[in-house]
């Protein structure tokens, strides 16, 4: 090919291996050539569990790409969020007794908390690392403070981790499928960093992502992912649901839902049209009894993942911004109004609906983060732990 090298992106998610390769503008913009998307294999429960799977599908997506641009990739940015990684929120102090703060009073707390990390989490590596919060005399402010007086100082850092056995055996595949991972990211992140951009620079919110059969919720603080959290249901859950309670066929219960939308107040006679029902025997079932079902259904849903959830306590806010997303579109036009209406039922918060984020602009804002970081993490990318905090005085203070 003439030109820019192409640069190849490897996304490995929940249900997918998705491989796109493409060029970038002197913005840092990619402009796609190819894209290859083949089932998830060899990873099940957040976990490999067949190393020889996960490597040959690897090496066949790769391949499939070097073949279409007639190239041999070294390198590769690869961005995961079906592993169970683990997020660490400290907070270290000096006391300064009207002093100025000095980079060495920051240095002091940063390598007094990344040690108890690594002391404390010796069996796991970590991917991201973020500048929360700044606490000058119990004030927060917005940037590292160096130069200014004060009498107490509290930095918080947010950490992200991997199991050291995930690490390694990511890096075992793509060593066989002679690639270099050059930039590692986790999924939410680089979906987080990009909601906050596209709402103007809104730094803190929940994400979740009801997708078929699982769902996922995410937290963002002051720009920082601070937790992150799967759970192995999804809307698929409701469906199964109603043709259970029905005697209805999965198939029949997605066309009824995706033709008809639901809302509070609907009549008690209104019927299923006979239309709906193609080559199964018609049954007279209202639409009330759907939207019962669907709406009992959501609420147990939904109070498990945010309204009962005890891992959240720390995190809800006076008023607390839920975005949602939804892998089934006739899902989300259908039930969109039975979410909000549970959701805003409750005072403090905010319920707001939007759509999936592309693989194309997934991809876009992940180049960018690797070519000019994001406002709050210490660290873009950590490959081996030796580096870490040399990567993250450099970053934090150039």
């Amino acid at each position: 090919m003439s030109g820019e090298t192409p640069k190849l992106f490897i996304e490995i998610n929940n249900s997918e291996f998705i491989f796109a390769a493409g060029t970038e503008n002197k913005e840092k913009s990619i402009k796609f050539i190819f894209k290859v998307i083949t089932p998830l294999q060899g990873i099940k429960n957040y976990r490999i569990t067949d190393l020889g799977l996960v490597c040959e599908a690897i090496k066949k997506g790769v391949y499939t790409v070097e073949q279409k641009l007639n190239l041999i990739f070294k390198d590769t940015i690869l961005i995961i969020n079906n592993f169970n990684c683990s997020y660490i929120n400290l907070s270290g102090y000096r006391k300064l007794n009207g002093s100025q703060i000095s980079k060495e009073n920051i240095t002091y707390i940063l390598n007094s908390l990344k040690s108890n990390v690594i002391k404390f989490e010796e069996k796991k590596t970590i991917l991201h690392i973020f500048n929360s919060k700044f606490n000058l005399d119990k004030k927060e402010i917005d940037n590292l403070p160096i130069g200014l007086f004060g009498d107490f100082y509290a930095h918080e850092l947010s950490f992200n981790l991997i199991n050291d056995n995930d690490f390694n055996n990511l890096n075992n595949i793509f060593d066989k499928c002679n690639l270099k991972i050059k930039n590692f990211f986790l999924k939410s992140f680089v979906e987080g960093s990009l909601i906050s951009k596209e709402y103007n620079n809104l730094g803190t919110f929940f994400n979740i992502k009801i997708n078929k059969k699982d769902s996922n919720i995410f937290y963002f603080e002051n720009d920082s992912l601070k937790f992150e959290q799967n759970f192995i249901f999804g809307s698929d859950l409701i469906i199964n649901d109603i043709s259970k309670i029905t005697s209805l066929k999965t198939d029949t219960v997605k066309k009824i839902i995706k033709n008809i939308t639901f809302e509070t107040g609907m009549s008690n006679e209104n019927l299923i049209e006979k239309k709906q029902f193609d080559d199964e025997n018609f049954i007279k079932i209202k639409k009330r009894l759907i939207f019962q079902i669907v709406e009992a259904r959501v609420k147990e849903l939904l109070e498990i993942i945010i309204l009962k959830n005890i891992n959240l306590t720390s995190y809800k806010k006076k008023h607390s911004v839920f975005f949602f997303t939804f892998a089934d579109k006739s899902h989300f036009k259908s039930f969109k109004n039975i979410y909000e209406t549970i959701i805003e039922k409750n005072q403090n918060l905010e319920a707001r609906f939007v759509k999936n984020i592309s693989t194309e602009d997934l991809i876009n804002n992940a180049n960018k983060l690797v070519h000019f970081g994001w406002k709050k993490e210490a660290i873009p990318v950590v490959q081996i732990k030796k580096s870490v905090i040399a990567r993250f005085f450099e970053a934090l203070f150039s």
